[in-house]
């Protein structure tokens, strides 16, 4: 018998749980890879050979050397149907405004990117004023930045800032110059683009261009080319989907959660209408197939519901997304049919789901209980149903262990992740067993102000354990949630900062402004200790992965020495590291004299001499390398930071800071997407436990107002009752947050015992306490409204019988 009063609650949760799901899945489906604008003209590219690491490491592809991109572009131009092969040539320039890199470009990746002049034509772009770069010193630099042609403009590059003339305007980011200039400073080539006949087949000229380059490369074609994005997109892009899948998974998690609750508790408000349906005849199978039918029937309007509302959101949320940085600028939402199709399943699975347990112990109802006058609870929990408690309380223990001996952050952080899902879910199974002695426990409280309100108040929670469960679960579970995740986002930042402090031999750090990085310039006139990072790959046929990339370093021996605490020698002398020699980690299983080769950034086999190796955390890197070597093979590297002793005035692309505000900002891009996709997964998990406390409690009170009639007849004032029903929501919503604070302490525990084992320093426990107490008083103060208003709005009405026959 479906009660649209009862169901409420479910449908809500049900409802906004396939929102987020509908939404969350159809802006996934719409994350694809995006044909950068430049390329959009040519229908066929060719691209260098992929790197041997994770997807999502971003690494870029293994450039071609010049010579071969010659051999490259002159026999992929005689292939049938293609009228031009272009190799697209990217370096390090950006214009200066006033002095000084536009505030805008730290934001785009474009816009401190030149390129040749023959790149336009793999775009279609064409001048909008003046006339294309012809010689050295002549650029064409985009409209917006306000330059007319023929006036002089300074960009900055890897050497430092350098006079140009402007010849010509594009709409478009970027700078571009004479194609000499381009091959001077890229010689490493990524991309050759071919530009095809219109009447051939795109089809037929990359098997063609497949048949030239064989395995040196992969070509590309129609959407495939979205492997091409720039890789800020790509990790923008990744970042985006890791946070629309936990809020999916998330959304999912709870209100199996939130319903189960909602259900559960449904059922024992229903005792006497389910004793009475097996008193007249119904089976407990009949019994448990009638409320799967009435969750099925929820589920099912509720999915219609929230995937209506889960498309209407969709594309407020993707644009939200792309302004704080979770998806790339070029993100377009589309409607797939299997995001809708999956979401409108959703809802009728996340019931049946919930509803399980409920079923089986609305089954089990007698049919005496039709009899009984009281709802006092007359059977404790189950023996299976504490033998899975413990069960998941121990998986959650031994996760925390997992988590305090993980030797990866990012295994730790799962670890920890899963450990308090398990805890939680342990917790609320076990919590009818526990409501009572953390009631007793919470006796002088509750007992202290109103007497018998006070008694009142114990009695119903320890006596209605169930009740007070079901209602304190979502609190549990929002509490534990909302600590572990700030606490362990905050704890992490913290930690990485000490670390950093304690390995630099520093007292202040240059580091890049409005720019990705400093020029040779900026770093002559610091002095300090510089960092120049490249990217390198190995080119032993016999390691694999085969083009593993390796990040490089750039430096000068005695002043990185000087500045790195962490250095620890092995063997061989670090002194040694001058001309074509290397550094190496232990990690490496290299031994000093030892040869050593690498492909560099412009596509050369450089052959090195292993001079000196190093413990595995005395760089932050993968090797070392003399910096004249990298500047020699990357004519666009930049420096990350520089280390100095004293204050000193800072380039025009840089500012300075002291060590530990470098340390603390040093992932600062990350950080913020971290702590906004942390504030988001709290935001979910809180906005369902305040659902679930208020449609709970909304259902308690409507079964509770003959109670409450009973208690004003045996001389109790208004004021009084409303106390005691405030009282008993305050009393659960304590009891929720204590169960749950203590189940996210032991995972944060033992993420701050791996931290420090793993960072080398004593590390503090972070508990943004702000957010935990909004957390908590979002509940209290729903939960106080929704048991205050209805027993108010009750108690207006003066009774004149009792439940039990008692004349008023």
């Amino acid at each position: 018998m479906l009660s649209i009063r009862r169901s409420a609650g479910a449908f809500v949760a049900v409802a906004i749980g396939v929102t987020l799901v509908a939404a969350a899945t159809l802006l996934l489906a719409s994350g694809r890879p995006q044909v950068p604008d430049r390329l959009a003209h040519a229908a066929v590219v060719v691209q260098s050979p992929e790197a041997g690491a994770p997807a999502d490491s971003f690494a870029p592809t293994r450039p071609w050397s010049a010579a071969r991109t010659a051999e490259l572009t002159s026999r992929l131009a005689g292939v049938p149907g293609v009228t031009a092969a272009v190799p697209d040539r990217t370096f390090y320039a950006q214009a200066l405004v006033d002095g000084r890199p536009p505030a805008t470009d730290g934001q785009r990746e474009d816009a401190h990117q030149g390129h040749g002049w023959s790149s336009t034509r793999l775009g279609g772009l064409r001048l909008v004023a003046g006339e294309p770069p012809r010689r050295a010193g002549e650029v064409v630099v985009d409209r917006a930045l306000g330059l007319r042609p023929g006036r002089p403009v300074t960009l900055l590059t890897a050497a430092g800032p350098q006079p140009y003339t402007v010849t010509g305007l594009v709409d478009a980011p970027g700078v571009y110059v004479a194609d000499e200039v381009a091959t001077a400073l890229a010689p490493g080539v990524r991309t050759i683009g071919l530009l095809v006949a219109s009447r051939a087949g795109p089809g037929e000229v990359a098997e063609a261009a497949r048949g030239v380059v064989g395995g040196d490369g992969r070509v590309l074609t129609g959407g495939g080319r979205g492997a091409l994005e720039p890789r800020e997109d790509a990790r923008t892009r990744w970042v985006g989907m890791q946070v629309l899948t936990a809020t999916a998974a998330l959304a999912g998690f709870v209100t199996v959660f939130v319903v189960a609750s909602t259900f559960a508790f449904t059922v024992a408000q229903r005792r006497r209408e389910l004793g009475l349906l097996r008193a007249i005849g119904a089976t407990p199978r009949q019994v448990r197939h009638m409320v799967h039918a009435e969750a099925l029937v929820v589920g099912a309007t509720a999915g219609l519901a929230g995937l209506l509302a889960g498309a209407t959101l969709a594309p407020v949320l993707g644009r939200l997304l792309v302004d704080v940085g979770f998806e790339p600028a070029t993100f377009q939402v589309r409607y797939e049919p299997w995001p809708v199709a999956g979401s409108f399943a959703v809802g009728p699975v996340i019931a049946l789901l919930a509803v399980w347990s409920a079923s089986r112990r609305a089954a089990r109802v007698r049919p005496l209980e039709a009899l009984r006058e009281a709802a006092v609870e007359q059977r404790p929990i189950g023996r299976l149903r504490v033998a899975t408690g413990v069960l998941l309380v121990v998986t959650g223990v031994a996760l925390s262990l997992g988590t305090a001996t993980s030797d990866e952050a990012r295994d730790a952080a799962t670890f920890a992740l899963y450990a308090v899902m398990a805890l939680v879910a342990g917790a609320t199974v076990l919590a009818p067993a526990v409501v009572g002695p953390v009631v007793r426990m919470l006796r002088w409280p509750v007992r202290r102000p109103g007497g018998a309100i006070g008694m009142l108040v114990r009695a119903e929670a320890v006596t209605a354990t169930r009740r007070t469960a079901s209602i304190a679960a979502p609190v549990l579970l929002t509490v534990a949630f909302a600590v572990l995740v700030s606490g362990m986002v905050r704890t992490t930042t913290a930690a990485y900062a000490a670390g950093r402090v304690d390995k630099v031999n520093a007292g202040w750090v240059v580091v890049p402004d409005r720019a990705p990085g400093l020029s040779d310039r900026a770093v002559a006139a610091t002095g300090g200790a510089a960092l120049l990072p490249t990217t390198v790959f190995e080119s032993d046929p016999t390691s694999l992965p085969e083009n593993r990339p390796l990040t490089a370093l750039g430096v000068d021996p005695a002043t990185f020495a000087a500045a790195n605490r962490a250095l620890t020698v092995v063997a061989g002398s670090l002194d040694d590291l001058r001309g074509d020699t290397v550094v190496l980690p232990v990690s490496a299983n290299r031994q000093p004299s030892e040869p050593y080769a690498l492909v560099s950034a412009d596509g050369e086999v450089v052959s090195l001499r292993v001079v000196a190796v190093v413990t595995d955390d005395s760089i932050p890197g993968d090797l070392l390398l003399p910096r004249s070597v990298v500047r020699a093979h990357d004519p666009s590297a930049l420096t990350s930071a520089v280390y100095v002793q004293d204050r000193i005035d800072p380039p025009v692309e840089g500012r300075i800071v002291d060590v530990s505000a470098w340390a603390a900002e040093a992932d600062r891009a990350e950080d913020r997407l971290v702590w906004l996709f942390t504030l988001l997964l709290i935001g979910v998990s809180a906005g369902y436990g305040a659902v679930a406390v208020a449609n709970t409690l909304l259902m308690a009170a409507a079964g509770r107002a003959a109670d409450l009639r009973l208690i004003r007849l045996a001389g109790a004032t208004r004021r009084q009752v409303i106390w005691l029903v405030t009282a008993e929501a305050a009393l659960v919503v304590l009891i929720g947050a204590l169960l749950g604070g203590t189940v996210a302490f032991v995972g944060l525990l033992s993420i701050r015992a791996g931290l420090a084992a793993q960072a080398g320093v004593a590390v503090d426990l972070v508990v943004p306490w702000s957010v935990v107490g909004g957390v908590v008083g979002l509940c209290l103060l729903l939960a106080l409204l929704t048991s205050a208003l209805p027993a108010w709005r009750s108690l207006h009405h003066h009774p004149t019988r009792s439940p039990v026959g008692i004349v008023g």
